[in-house]
């Protein structure tokens, strides 16, 4: 039986379609190792992952970046786009590690920086930032280098980051700043209580941005949340030790970005500084923080579990005699538990001239060495509902 031309060329054109499709589909596969990364820990492999980078980056494909099992010393790499394609996966399943000297990488603001980039998921691996020398330079020393951030994510969207473990950083963990629709899952961050400025996740001038199911302790904030971040959810993140999930600082500078739409939820905190922390340099600005929502944590020996300073001012330095531009309104804690380290387990300390209002407790109790604890308040408005525990000083 014989084909006519005319379904011939149907089939034909079928199978072409499909064939091309399918080629166009099938992701590139870049192995570190393949380009000259060697997993011994020693050698250089920054030249190796930078080929990776601009192989998947410059292709029409949707392409995957492998690091196997092993010790891959780098050096900082800018992984920079736009890309040709929006489907770049970073698969490791290797430990990435920052030179041991510190001064290598301490003054280049980060070490491993995603810039420009839209639609890139890292997956699983280990960064081991080796942070320790620097620590002790910045505790003992002088002339010290300010720090790398270990991964920062810079105007970029459509980013997952899932399953990633940082070790020591030098300076912050992770960085989000500038992004739009970044998710965090999975994340694992430790380094010791008295590293100094190693926040666990920093987000800045960014919106609709996650962190789910996290783990992190650390020598300073679990989580900080700078001017204009917008539309944030944490939820299920596990703190501790460390400073606590904190809005702020805030207010350093006058003509500053706002935050918004926050959400902290189902979280614990244990041998924390700070629990649930706004924090806002006592000098003028324009700053301010609306509509957040901290739900469902849970304390354990944190130093401070509840806490508004508006007249945060280091070192004693431009601000004395100042007062918080920064406004606060329409903050909620529901739903509160656990023991406070301190008397004082609620604080609100908030600004003169622009008092807090809107303040909401709702079903808070907590306890301080089996006793009722304290709770102080400077200009600070709102309401309680349910069992309040210690009794609120709001007007």
């Amino acid at each position: 039986m014989y084909l006519t031309n005319s379904i011939a060329n149907t089939l034909f054109l079928a199978l072409f379609f499909i064939l091309y499709h399918k080629s166009f589909a099938t992701p590139t596969i870049l192995n570190v190792v393949d380009l000259g990364a060697k997993p011994d820990s020693k050698t250089d492999s920054t030249a190796a992952f930078s080929t990776a980078w601009s192989s998947a980056c410059g292709s029409t494909n949707p392409s995957t970046i492998y690091v196997p099992a092993g010790r891959f010393l780098l050096k900082n790499l800018h992984f920079s786009g736009p890309c040709k394609n929006k489907a770049i996966t970073v698969q490791v399943d290797g430990t990435l590690v920052a030179p041991l000297n510190y001064n290598v990488i301490g003054n280049v603001g980060n070490w491993l920086l995603f810039e420009g980039v839209d639609g890139v998921s890292i997956r699983g691996g280990t960064l081991d930032g080796q942070g320790a020398g620097l620590w002790a330079c910045k505790m003992h020393g002088s002339n010290c280098p300010s720090g790398a951030t270990s991964l920062g994510v810079s105007n970029s969207k459509n980013v997952e980051i899932i399953g990633l473990k940082s070790l020591n950083s030098q300076m912050f963990h992770i960085v989000i700043n500038g992004c739009e629709n970044v998710k965090l899952q999975g994340v694992n961050i430790l380094a010791p209580r008295n590293s100094p400025n190693t926040d666990g996740i920093h987000v800045q001038l960014s919106t609709d941005v996650t962190i789910l199911n996290s783990k992190i302790s650390t020598g300073d904030d679990c989580v900080s949340i700078g001017p204009g971040a917008t539309n944030l959810l944490i939820e299920k993140v596990d703190c501790g030790p460390g400073h606590g999930i904190s809005i702020g600082s805030l207010g350093k500078d006058f003509d500053e970005a706002g935050v918004q739409n926050v959400t902290v939820k189902t979280v614990t905190f244990k041998d924390a500084q700070n629990g649930l922390r706004i924090k806002t340099w006592g000098r003028p600005s324009k700053g301010f923080v609306y509509n957040v929502v901290f739900q469902h944590a849970i304390m354990t020996n944190v130093q401070n579990p509840i806490v508004i300073d508006q007249n945060y001012c280091p070192g004693s330095k431009n601000c004395p005699g100042q007062v918080s531009g920064v406004k606060i309104r329409d903050v909620t804690y529901q739903e509160i538990h656990g023991t406070s380290a301190t008397e004082v387990a609620v604080k609100f300390d908030c600004s003169k001239i622009r008092p807090c209002d809107q303040i909401k407790l709702e079903n808070v109790s907590l306890s301080y060495r089996h006793h009722a604890p304290k709770s102080l308040c400077s200009n600070a408005a709102g309401t309680t509902t349910g069992r309040v525990e210690p009794t609120s000083c709001l007007v």
